[in-house]
C-alpha cells in the first residue's frame, strides 16, 4: 500500500467524501482495508468504517491489529457492536473480539445478537481457554449422520452449506454426535443412491481434543497436511473445527511474543504503542541486565591484584564474554527450538545435553587452539595470558553450552515458556560465570607459576 494512496483516502475522509470514499473501499479486500485503518488516526478510521457496508466492515474488523480494533470497538455501543459487526461474522471470529472486552460489555452485545443459536455458541465457546482448541475452534461445518443414505445426505449438505462462506470437509458422526469419520465428495457421485454414508466414508480422521494446546493442534494440521481439523469433547463427540488460518494467525502471534521474550521484552508491544507502555516492557529486564554488569564488576574487584600484575589480561574478558553469550544463545535457542516442535523431548534431557557437549568440545577445541596460537605469538609462551586465555575459552563454551541447553528444558518440564531462557537471561548468567572461569584459571595459574 502506497504513501500516495493513504495520502488520498486521507484527504476524501477530510474532505468528507462519502461516496467518492465507498467507490474505493468497495474495490478493496478486507485485510487491505485493516492494513489502511493502521495508517489512520482513530477519528479518521471511525469515519471510514462509517462507509462500509455489514459484511465488509465485519470481515475487515476481523483482519486489523488487535489493539486497533479494541481502540474502535471501545467507543462503540454496544448495541452497535452486536448488529453491525457481531451479525456478520463467523463464531469464531466473533468469540475473538468478545473475549478481549469486559464481562459487562460482553454480556451486553451478547443480548443484542439477533440470532439466538449465534449467540448460544459464543457463549458456549468463550467457556474455553483462548490457547486450546476450544478457544479456536468453530462451531460452523458440515456435518452428516453416517445412516444417511445419498438422497438424503445430500439434501441436508445443500441445507447447512448455505450459512457457510467456506467448506473444508464434510464431518460424519453417529446417532451420539461422536465423531467417525469424514464423507469424501467423490463418494457423493460415484455411489448408488441407495447407499448409506457409514459404508463409504472415510474413517481415519484425525482430531483434536478440546483442550489440545494451539501449538499441539498447528504441528498436527503441518504433519498431516490438512486445512482443518476436527474438534471433540472426552467422549469424541464432533464440537467444532479449527481451520489451517486460524492456526497460522494464533501461532504468528504465539511467535512474536517469543520473539520478543527472546529479547528481553516482557510483554507484548508493537512499534505504536505510547513510550510509557514500551518503556515497561523493556525495563526489567535492562534492569536485570544492569545488576549483572555490577556483579561482574563486583567480581573483578576481588581480583585487582592479579590483572594489577598481568593488566593485559583485561583485554580478552570481551572476547570470553562475548563467546559465552553466543554459545549459550545457539544452544538454548537449539534447545527451544526443537521443544516447540516436537523434535526434542525434555523426557530425553541427558541425552541430549550429551550431544551438545560433545559438539561444544569440538568448538572449544578449535577455538582454544586458534586463541592459543595468537597469544603464543603475541606474547611470551610462559605468559599466563597466553595459558589462561584459551583454558578459560574451553571451560566457558563447555559451561554455556550444557547451561543454554538444560535451562530451557527444565522450564518446559515447569510449564514455564522456555523462551525466557534464551536471550538477555543466558547472557547475564554466561557473563558472571565467564569471569568467574577466567579469575579463577588465571589465579591458579599465577600461583602455580609465579
Amino acid at each position: 500500500m502506497t504513501n500516495e494512496f493513504v495520502r488520498s483516502i486521507k484527504e476524501l475522509i477530510e474532505q468528507r467524501a462519502s461516496v467518492l470514499l465507498q467507490e474505493r473501499l468497495g474495490k478493496m479486500h478486507p485485510a487491505d482495508i485493516a492494513e489502511l485503518c493502521n495508517e489512520l488516526t482513530e477519528e479518521e478510521a471511525h469515519f471510514l468504517y462509517r462507509q462500509l457496508d455489514n459484511e465488509k466492515a465485519a470481515d475487515a474488523l476481523t483482519e486489523m491489529d488487535e489493539d486497533l480494533r479494541n481502540e474502535l470497538l471501545e467507543d462503540l455501543p454496544s448495541e452497535v457492536v452486536a448488529k453491525r459487526f457481531v451479525n456478520y461474522m463467523e463464531v469464531d471470529d466473533a468469540v475473538e473480539i468478545i473475549r478481549d472486552m469486559d464481562e459487562d460489555k460482553q454480556e451486553e452485545v451478547l443480548q443484542h445478537i439477533k440470532d439466538i443459536e449465534q449467540a448460544g455458541d459464543i457463549v458456549d465457546l468463550l467457556q474455553y481457554d483462548e490457547d486450546t482448541a476450544g478457544g479456536l475452534m468453530s462451531t460452523e461445518m458440515v456435518v452428516v449422520n453416517e445412516n444417511w443414505s445419498m438422497p438424503e445426505c445430500l439434501k441436508e449438505m445443500r441445507r447447512q452449506a448455505e450459512d457457510l462462506d467456506d467448506i473444508y470437509y464434510i464431518y460424519v458422526v453417529d446417532d451420539d454426535e461422536r465423531l467417525c469419520g469424514t464423507f469424501p465428495l467423490k463418494k457423493m457421485i460415484t455411489s448408488p443412491s441407495v447407499v448409506k454414508v457409514k459404508h463409504v466414508m472415510t474413517r481415519d480422521v484425525v482430531s483434536v481434543d478440546v483442550d489440545t494446546p494451539i501449538d499441539e493442534v498447528a504441528l498436527l494440521i503441518e504433519k498431516y497436511n490438512l486445512v482443518a481439523i476436527p474438534v471433540v469433547d472426552k467422549i469424541n463427540r464432533l464440537l467444532g473445527q479449527i481451520t489451517v488460518d486460524d492456526v497460522m494467525d494464533e501461532i504468528r502471534e504465539q511467535n512474536e511474543h517469543e520473539y520478543q521474550l527472546t529479547a528481553g521484552i516482557t510483554k507484548d508491544i508493537e512499534t505504536n504503542d505510547t513510550v510509557l507502555k514500551q518503556t515497561s516492557a523493556r525495563l526489567p529486564w535492562l534492569l536485570i541486565g544492569m545488576l549483572g554488569g555490577i556483579g561482574s564488576s563486583l567480581l573483578l574487584n576481588n581480583f585487582t591484584s592479579t590483572l594489577g600484575t598481568h593488566p593485559e589480561m583485561a583485554l580478552f574478558i570481551p572476547l570470553l564474554a562475548g563467546m559465552g553469550g553466543n554459545v549459550g544463545v545457539q544452544s538454548s535457542a537449539i534447545a527451544v527450538q526443537g521443544l516447540a516442535n516436537n523434535s526434542l523431548d525434555s523426557q530425553h534431557m541427558f541425552k541430549h545435553i550429551l550431544k551438545e557437549l560433545m559438539v561444544a568440545i569440538i568448538n572449544a577445541t578449535i577455538l582454544s587452539l586458534i586463541v592459543y596460537v595468537y597469544n603464543f605469538f603475541v606474547y611470551d609462551p610462559l605468559d599466563i595470558v597466553t595459558l589462561a586465555v584459551p583454558l578459560s575459552l574451553f571451560v566457558v563454551i563447555m559451561f554455556a553450552s550444557a547451561f543454554g541447553t538444560l535451562v530451557p528444558m527444565v522450564l518446559e518440564r515447569m510449564d514455564i515458556n522456555p523462551a525466557v531462557a534464551t536471550g538477555p537471561f543466558i547472557q547475564i548468567v554466561n557473563d558472571l560465570s565467564g569471569m568467574t572461569f577466567y579469575m579463577i584459571i588465571a589465579k591458579v595459574l599465577s600461583d602455580l607459576m609465579f
